[in-house]
Parts: structure tokens; sequence; C-alpha cells
């Protein structure tokens, strides 16, 4: 009988904790150097609570459930939240105009190389401004990550990115046309609606497989994955931007093209670090498209979340502001040189499937 191979140690062991602890100390500096910047720009840092009545409302994050126990006995469902989002957008209709927040947020269903239950999501807005200036943020913060670490480059997977370059700019579409020959836009009427057979009909040109069952969203997803994401961030960042207004359910439609969002994401070594988004301000298109993607929840996994009323009637008066969500820890990965996001994180959540 062949010997089994030895459980790896807990992180608490001292000599694991020793291997760890130089990417942790790095995470610690960059979260200075990070407080610092958003503190000389003006931006209050704030502390939203983990617990809400809705976690999000985006067909696949899924979130951890619980309840709160009244004195009399009442139990109402509440959920970890996802984001931090729903209840900084709330703070903007408050009043304030320039809010950051290091959030510890819970998504289920995930873990691996890039994905943690628990992680630090960084989130900040600007109010009255546009999502621009979200794109400035983030080249300097790549390079502020990398000299805190004493770093020039960002590494991950044998893959590198100079933080000191300006972050390449590429819309979806461009993307498409590039790295999979497909023109995406045919398949999206001035509305916004998607035709599913059309992208479909691409995709068996490109010879990327498709199924009977692939929705439009299902197969965008699998164009990015294949063909898109490989190629983001090598060398320089890049800033993936406009995408399809069917994938970018918080995000408003772009002045230029109706078909196309307010929405980017960054990318550095193939691994995707940041979403933000020219923030959608229409309460009634938000309910539409929050319960346009509970439908297809359900219709996936069989169960659906609850929508924050609260945040919904805060939204029609929100101003107009720009918000984006970066993930912390895989940035200090990639400054630190560390291959798993747990060497990141102080204290992991302990591993559940054996």
């Amino acid at each position: 009988m062949e010997n089994a191979t030895p459980a790896p140690s807990p992180w608490w062991t001292p000599h694991v904790h020793a291997d760890r602890r130089p990417f942790l100390l790095g995470r610690n500096r960059i979260q200075a150097a990070f407080r610092s910047f958003f503190a000389d720009r003006d931006f209050v840092e704030v502390d939203t609570a983990t617990l809400q009545i809705s976690p999000g409302n985006e067909a696949h994050l899924h979130a951890f459930a619980t309840e709160a126990v009244g004195l009399g006995g009442s139990r109402t469902p509440l959920y970890l939240h996802t984001s931090p989002e729903f209840a900084c957008k709330k703070l903007l209709t408050a009043g304030e105009a320039r809010i950051a927040c290091f959030a510890h947020v819970y998504r289920n269903r995930e873990r691996g190389p890039l994905h943690h239950p628990e992680f630090t999501m960084l989130e900040w807005y600007r109010a009255g401004e546009s999502y621009e200036a979200l794109m400035k943020d983030c080249a300097a913060l790549l390079a502020l990550a990398a000299e805190t670490s004493g770093t020039r480059t960002l590494a991950y997977g044998g893959r590198r990115t100079d933080p000191f370059l300006e972050p390449g700019r590429l819309s979806v579409a461009e993307a498409f046309r590039r790295f999979a020959g497909i023109d995406l836009l045919a398949s999206i009427d001035e509305s916004g609606a998607t035709d599913r057979d059309c992208l479909a009909a691409s995709l068996r040109g490109a010879g990327i497989r498709t199924a009977e069952d692939d929705t439009w969203s299902d197969l965008f997803s699998r164009v990015m994955v294949e063909r898109v994401e490989p190629h983001l961030g090598l060398g320089r960042a890049t800033i993936l931007d406009e995408y399809p207004v069917a994938e970018a359910a918080l995000a408003r439609p772009t002045a230029r093209d109706p078909r196309v969002a307010e929405r980017f994401e960054l990318y550095a070594c193939g691994v995707e670090l940041a979403n933000a988004f020219g923030e959608l301000t229409d309460p009634d298109e938000q309910r539409r498209r929050f319960e346009a993607e509970m439908r297809e929840k359900m219709r996936v996994y069989g169960e659906r979340y609850p929508v924050d009323e609260d945040f919904l009637a805060a939204l029609g008066h929100m101003p107009e502001a720009s918000g984006i969500a970066l993930g912390f820890d895989r940035l200090v990965m990639l400054a630190t040189g560390a291959s798993r996001i747990d060497q990141v994180i102080w204290a992991p959540v302990p591993e559940t499937d054996h």
C-alpha cells in the first residue's frame, strides 16, 4: 500500500508562518501607503456593515447566509455582503463626496490560487467625477504598490507587468475582434438586447465550442476566458473598457453608444484586479436589471437573493458618481511575488473540502 501524501502544515505552524511573514508585512506596508494616498486626495475612509438584507444581485455571485434573531424570537434572513457597494452608495446619497473603504467581503463557491471565501475589497467612489478619474487612480496605485514593495515589476504565473508604464486602454468590442475575430456588437441591438444565436454563430466561426443551453452571457464569458483575458496586462497593465450593457448591471450606458456601458476592468499579468463603473442612478432601470439577474440565478442555481429596497430608494437621490472595487489581496500578491492568495492573508479561512 502506497503511503498517503501528508497533509500540509496549518498556516499557524511557526515554519509556515515564517515563510508567509514577508508577504504579510508587505501587505501592511502597501495598505498603509494606500491609506495615505487616499487621505492626501481628501477621501474619507469609511467602514460599512458586513451583514446586509441583500448580498448583491449578480447571477453568478454566491453569498453566505445567516439570520438575525430578535429579542422576541423573530427571525430575519441576512447575508454577509459580497461587496460594500450598496452601503457606500447610500453614503454618497447622504452627502459624502469622496470615500474609500477596505472591506472584508465574502463569496461562496470560490477558492483557489486567486480566490478566497473571505478577502479584502478596496472600494472608492468619486461623486461628480467621471470614471476616467478612476483609471488615473488605478495607474497611480499600481506604481505605488510596486514602489512600496521595492520592485519594478508585478509578476504572477510567469507573466510580468511594468506598473510604471501607463496602462493600455482597450474596448471589449476591439478585444473580441483582435483576439477572437468576433464582431461582438453585431449581437447587440440599440436597446442593449442581445442575440444569442448571432453570437453563437460567431463563436463557431472562430472555432470556439458552444452548447445548446448556452446563454448569450455564457458565450460572452467563454470568449473572455479562453481568448481575451490571457492577453491582458502583459508588459503593461490593461484597462478593458466599454462592456456590453448586459454585462454591466450597475453601470450607466455610454453617451457614445447605448449598447455598451461605462464599465472597465483593470488587468495585470493576465489577472483581473479591479472593476469600475460610471454609476447607474436610475432606480427603475436598476430594479429591472436586478430582477433579470435574479431570474437567471434562479434558472441556473435554483435560488435568488432579495432586492435591497432601501438601496433603490437611496439610488434615486444619489449624485452622479464613479466607483471601483479592487481586489486588494490580488494586487498584494503581484507586488510581493506571492503565488497564492492565502499567502497574503494573515489568518486564512480553514479548508472545507476533504
